[in-house]
């Protein structure tokens, strides 16, 4: 299965990856609304997080895992591992709220909805070819391949 992966050997903390993300999932897909409407009216929130500490910086965000401890610690069944895809899904209907995925996550990869009771994390740009933040990386920073089993 093809997974994001983070290099940050050439991660220059740009946060285009942040950009990208917010845009592919808005639903205007334009990008100055995107950020400056939806994001502030609908608390339209990034996928993924560069995360920097000093001159290192990585863009992270689901590893989609093969035994996913979010989604053994969902209550509501909001969280399932798609066996065809691989990818851990999320059902915001279903989701209450409870953040014992966001506590069971050891990456840190789920985060809080910005305005909601519910969470964010990142769903590969579902029915994209490439998710959009690999697309926007200027410098390989994230790459979408199939490693075999991680």
């Amino acid at each position: 299965m093809k997974k994001i992966y983070p290099n940050k050997e050439v991660c220059i903390g740009c946060h285009l990856c942040e950009v990208a993300c917010v845009t592919a999932h808005s639903k205007t897909k334009d990008t100055i609304l995107a950020h400056n409407v939806e994001k502030a009216q609908e608390g339209l929130a990034p996928r993924r997080n560069v995360a920097q500490d000093g001159p290192i910086c990585v863009a992270l965000s689901c590893r989609h895992c093969e035994e996913p401890m979010c989604v053994a610690a969902c209550i509501s069944g909001a969280l399932t591992k798609n066996p065809e895809t691989g990818r851990c899904e999320y059902n915001e209907e279903q989701c209450v709220g409870c953040w014992s995925c966001l506590m069971a996550c050891p990456f840190g990869s789920i985060r809080r909805h910005p305005f909601k009771e519910k969470i964010v994390k990142c769903d590969m740009c579902a029915g994209r070819d490439t998710p959009a933040c690999v697309e926007a990386c200027p410098n390989a920073g994230l790459v979408f391949e199939d490693r075999g089993k991680d």
